[in-house]
């Protein structure tokens, strides 16, 4: 950025943001032309770094150290209990924060709610709260959150204590909250009443009881997405109130919950809806497919994991093909459809774009076929665990003209010299191919409640003697037996298809993040 040699910086007191220091040689090489940059020009070009270079420019000078700390809008702290001694000084620095992330970790002590409600009256005009670990917080700190944060559009918590009584108390508070992602949220789980709220987006995810929070679900009138993973408890009566209720409802994910067709009736009265994932819902089958396609026209994206319990196969499909003929993404897992249903979608859906093949033994070499002989709008194809063989996959060479990009991995009878052909006929294509046995795959196909960490965004490590700036840390490991018993908790006294825990067991898992 033309900075010059440390011996050649003037003083403090000698920098200038309207003229150059005549201590400043007439030597281009030796002349500091950041000095020239008006601050919100600096401060932009810092918004192009990384966290760790932008450390460094903060001490290069008082004038980059003052601009670094007014430009920055995220924060992500370590959370700990010492946090408080901190909070004066480092929100006096960092004074424009609009999205603060708290995080701590388990082995220790979280700040309380005194140390909240301390940031809180420093960051009131703060937009986004993402709070992960801190079990030292109650009611009464989310309480002072909401009074003092009028502005949070959304909250965000995990691994928390404060339980349901928490959220609603920011809700009553916060009128303008839009989103809301709880995961993993601990604490008493009273049921409230249904209340109205402005809430655009709602996630709940590994959560004991998640049905303490279905009134404010039921509540939320202005409900465009809704998230419900791994969640335990019946969810069929909540779904059909939602439809009833929540008329503009666009996007719906259900994974590994206790749901069946009954709740996918009540997801049907949404006649918006336009995003469907139905992930290992071991109860949902043809019939609540059938029933969503057919009153859920504009439906554009649509995953099924059909968790191998043959439930889902050719009416479902067919269905979606018949009356969803806007259908874009389409993303097949565990299921058992055969040419009837693949010979439907690839007739009807002519705007279909992405397609994803996952662990069907009834895909073969004929609906690949006809796949590439139908569907000329398609862009992306990912094919795992399907008996494919060289012949099917020739035949892309020549089918979906419009095809970009393509993964295969695990198809045992693909070899390196059909995919080889299938590169040097169609050289723009980006073949994507893996024949290795073993393969980490994930099977929730969820998007995650958290995201990456931003460019902007630092985590404050407070020490003994010093304040130190360092990247977040990665998130912990998920414990298997907790997963085991979000997984299979709400299923006892079902009656399953024997052959789903079989596989699980055996790590037989398929992905459904296929578009990456």
């Amino acid at each position: 950025m033309g900075q010059s040699p440390s011996t050649a910086v003037p003083p403090w007191s000698e920098i200038n943001r309207h003229h150059i220091s005549p201590l400043y040689s007439t030597n281009d090489a030796d002349r500091d032309y950041t000095v020239d940059l008006p601050d919100d020009c600096l401060a932009g070009i810092f918004h192009f770094l990384s966290s760790v270079d932008r450390k460094r420019c903060s001490l290069v000078c008082r004038r980059w150290f003052r601009i670094d700390g007014q430009s920055r809008h995220r924060l992500s702290l370590n959370a700990q209990a010492e946090l408080v001694d901190f909070v004066p000084s480092l929100f006096t620095r960092f004074d424009s924060v609009t999205k603060l992330s708290l995080r701590c970790d388990r082995r220790c002590t979280s700040i309380n709610d005194d140390a909240l409600a301390l940031i809180s009256l420093r960051c009131k005009n703060l937009a986004r709260l993402k709070l992960r670990g801190c079990r030292e917080i109650t009611e009464i700190g989310m309480a002072d959150v909401g009074n003092n944060c009028k502005a949070l559009k959304k909250l965000s918590c995990a691994s928390c204590m404060f339980g349901t009584k928490g959220i609603i108390a920011v809700m009553d508070r916060c009128a303008g909250l839009e989103e809301l992602s709880v995961k993993r949220l601990r604490g008493v789980h009273d049921s409230t009443e249904a209340i109205d709220s402005s809430l655009k987006s709602i996630c709940l995810k590994e959560l004991v009881n998640g049905q303490s929070f279905a009134p404010l679900i039921i509540g939320s009138k202005k409900l465009r997405t809704l998230k419900l993973i791994g969640c335990l408890g019946d969810w069929d009566e909540t779904l059909e109130k939602i439809g009833l209720l929540n008329a503009v409802l666009i996007e719906v994910h259900l994974e590994k919950i206790q749901v069946s067709d009954m709740g996918l009736n009540g997801i049907s009265n949404c006649l918006g809806l336009e995003t469907l994932h139905i992930v290992k819902t071991a109860e949902c089958s043809n019939l609540g497919i059938s029933v969503v396609a057919e009153r859920c026209k504009l439906l554009r994206k649509l995953h099924i994991d059909g968790w191998r319990t043959n439930r889902i196969g050719d009416d479902g499909l067919i269905a979606i093909a018949k009356h969803c003929l806007s259908l874009q993404e389409l993303v097949l897992i565990g299921i058992y459809p055969t040419y009837l249903s693949f010979v439907a979608i690839a007739s009807n859906c002519i705007n279909l774009e992405r397609l994803a093949l996952c662990g069907i033994g009834t895909v073969g070499d004929a609906e690949i076929e006809c796949i590439a002989a139908k569907c000329v709008a398609l862009k992306k194809l990912c094919i795992k665990g399907c008996p494919i063989s060289n012949a099917g996959i020739g035949a892309l060479a020549s089918g979906c003209p419009n095809l970009v990009k393509v993964k295969v991995k695990k198809c045992r009878k693909i070899t390196g010299k059909g995919v080889e052909w299938v590169r040097e006929q169609r050289v723009s294509l980006a073949f994507n191919y893996d024949d290795s046995e073993v393969e980490a795959l994930d099977g929730s196909g969820s998007d995650g409640v958290e995201g990456g960490q931003d460019s902007s965004t630092i985590e404050f490590l407070p020490t003994t003697n010093q304040i130190t700036v360092a990247d977040a840390p990665s998130s912990s490991n998920n414990n298997r037996l907790t997963m085991f018993r979000t997984k299979f908790g709400f299923l006892a006294g079902r009656n399953l298809v024997p052959c789903a825990f079989r596989r699980w067991s055996n790590g037989d898992d398929i992905s459904s993040s296929s578009f990456s």
